[in-house]
């Protein structure tokens, strides 16, 4: 990763563009503050997730399966109304 000053980034742009293009993150700084990243083009659909993976805003699951999860018993929406009917009653 590589950190550049905005006045030096505008100065020498293209070279900067092709670190990213490489795969290099480039972190852009104005007077001593981080204010933007030139990052790699994504390569594929999962870089979302590894992303966040990565910075910790996304845990994976720790029993990953391909079979997805039961579904729950739906219950008829006349059904639904009612029961919502007599909670609203016993206000």
């Amino acid at each position: 990763m590589r950190t550049v000053g905005l006045k030096t980034l505008k100065n020498k742009l293209s070279e900067y563009v092709r670190l990213a293009a490489s795969g290099e993150t480039v972190v852009i700084t104005d007077r001593n503050g981080v204010v933007a990243e030139i990052v790699p083009p994504r390569r594929d659909t999962n870089a979302f997730f590894e992303r966040g993976v990565r910075e910790g805003w996304l845990t994976p699951p720790t029993n990953p399966t391909t079979e997805p999860p039961p579904h729950l018993p739906m219950v008829p929406f006349e059904e639904l109304m009612q029961e919502l009917d007599r909670d609203r009653e016993d206000r």
